[in-house]
């Protein structure tokens, strides 16, 4: 199960008794923001894309979106999405549940900038239902993040 791989993985920094595991589904960030009572903007998207021949995750706020322009600048390539079917194999997480925590093997993660104005954020921790607060640089380091980037845009107001 993810949330075991997830647990593995932050158990090394001693984070593993921080998990969450909520009654009410996490998959989305307004699912997350409802059942952790915070605003949708602290909760870290987990998002999969295909460089390179490469699955990486990028760890952004809720509330952006990805600028295109400002992924190949940083990629070198058009942004494209792994599908659910490709990242519950490729990155080791199903859809929902995607997290920077025991991926794959050669798995690169990369942090937004956009996390940079919170003191901490919550991303998910391998599960639907499941979630971990942490301060970005316990993000940082538990993510074993290959660097930072700048690929967001503001999310259009619904």
């Amino acid at each position: 199960m993810s949330i075991e791989r997830a647990r593995a993985h932050l158990k090394k920094w001693n984070l593993d008794g921080r998990i969450r595991e909520l009654e009410l589904s996490s998959a989305t960030v307004e699912l997350a923001a409802k059942a952790l009572n915070v605003e949708g903007a602290r909760i870290a998207k987990t998002l999969s894309y295909m460089v390179d021949g490469s699955p990486i995750l990028i760890v952004a706020a809720g509330d952006i979106r990805v600028d295109n322009r400002k992924f190949k600048d940083a990629f070198h390539t058009k942004a494209k999405m792994l599908t659910p079917e490709q990242a519950a194999e490729l990155i080791g997480h199903a859809v929902g549940g995607v997290c920077p925590f025991g991926v794959n093997d050669g798995v690169k993660v990369y942090l937004d900038e956009s996390l940079k104005r919170f003191t901490t954020v919550f991303p998910a921790a391998g599960s639907g239902n499941s979630a971990i607060e942490l301060t970005i640089p316990e993000l940082e380091e538990a993510s074993l993040c290959a660097g930072w980037v700048d690929v967001a845009k503001e999310a259009a107001p619904e």
